[in-house]
């Protein structure tokens, strides 16, 4: 009934293979997963593949909804121009033999409008861009969405890609799907076991993230944790193999007191999703190891400055989000006046992250 309003609409009977494109960060691939269950769930004869940069991979692999994942190498851009064209000709071959009847692009990266024309599907959509896309953006697609000036969370603009066709998302079809593999639970149990960590008696800390003027600062993180043990609770903490990150944590483990438990590089993807799973709690900032308790639906305590915590926020996940009243967030900058360091964020209160802690903790 609600389709029939809708003159454009897609007949879901036709399709039978469907390509979703999202060539972006970890979080923001995270961010697609329920596109690929309502698309499934809808369109439960077809098959749905998606196309991603390699290293995104692990966040979509195990998808019940996915049949197959494309990957892009950020690499091939380093290759010369022989070898380049080799790999994008090799790719643009296996999906050419897919024949897709839908692409959904979700991105504005102009590669996705050049395989949407190339490809050749009856049917494709993406978002308007009326200030970044030209002529061959909106003559590559059948079908183009707009999304509301005010702030509407990631997910949803996702999903405005399958409403334009007439696909209505269910509220319980919104969910992260993030599948944790058999071999990444197992080493992780066995990891916790060799620190003496119990499941759902730790609070998991992430303070870094791939952006430092995304960070909180290092003595706040100092005393919040020892704070935490004044309380009797058990820290772990983690950060990601890259080198600025791992310095960063290092520098708030070196001050401590006490120790805590340190995963600080050892965990890849699906082991920290398995990690976090078995937390009582997870504090960190604007990051994807945020969006992935949320998928592992554990609470969450995210301090957020200057990106937007409407559109980034926890994701249907009991949560506390904590934000400064400066009245300049979310300026979307590299810190104040491009210093790399956020006000709006680092003047957070120790005080009140350690009250949000709380709050989550308690009993409901």
């Amino acid at each position: 009934m609600v389709a029939a309003m809708l003159k454009d609409a897609v007949d879901l009977s036709t399709l039978h293979r469907v390509l979703v494109v999202k060539l972006r960060h970890l979080g923001d691939v995270l961010l697609t997963s329920p596109v690929f269950t309502v698309l499934k769930n809808h369109v439960p004869h077809a098959e749905i593949d998606a196309l991603v940069y390699r290293d995104t991979e692990p966040m979509l692999f195990g998808h019940p909804a996915i049949s197959n994942i494309f990957t892009v190498d950020r690499e091939w851009k380093k290759d010369d121009w022989t070898r380049r064209m080799a790999n994008e000709w090799r790719l643009f071959r296996s999906l050419r033999a897919r024949h897709y009847d839908l692409i959904v692009h979700l991105t504005e990266n102009p590669r996705g409008a050049v395989l949407t024309l190339l490809l050749g599907a009856h049917h494709s959509v993406a978002r308007e861009y009326p200030s970044k896309r030209g002529r061959l953006w909106r003559n590559s697609f059948t079908h183009l969405y707009q999304v509301p000036s005010k702030p509407r969370h990631t997910v949803e603009t996702h999903l405005d890609a399958l409403r334009r066709l007439g696909i209505y998302p269910e509220i319980d079809e919104r969910q992260l799907v993030l599948k944790v593999s058999d071999e990444a639970e197992t080493s992780v149990r066995a990891l916790m076991a060799r620190h003496g960590i119990e499941a759902k008696q730790f609070i998991h800390i992430h303070p870094t993230s791939r952006w430092l003027f995304k960070c909180w600062e290092l003595d706040k993180y100092v005393a919040l944790i020892q704070s935490l043990q004044e309380m009797g609770e058990q820290v772990v903490v983690t950060a990601a193999p890259a080198e600025h990150e791992l310095q960063f944590a290092a520098s708030i483990t070196s001050q401590l007191k006490r120790p805590v438990v340190d995963l600080c590089g050892k965990l890849n993807l699906k082991q920290l999703a398995a990690l976090t799973r078995q937390a009582k709690c997870f504090v960190g900032v604007d990051s994807v190891p945020m969006h992935i308790a949320s998928a592992m639906q554990t609470p969450v305590v995210v301090l957020f400055g200057p990106s937007g915590d409407l559109e980034w926020g926890p994701w249907q996940v009991k949560s506390r989000v904590l934000t400064s009243d400066h009245s300049c967030r979310p300026c979307g900058l590299d810190g104040c006046g491009n210093s790399k360091v956020s006000e709006c964020l680092t003047t957070i209160p120790v005080d009140d992250v350690l009250s949000a802690i709380r709050q989550i903790l308690a009993p409901a």
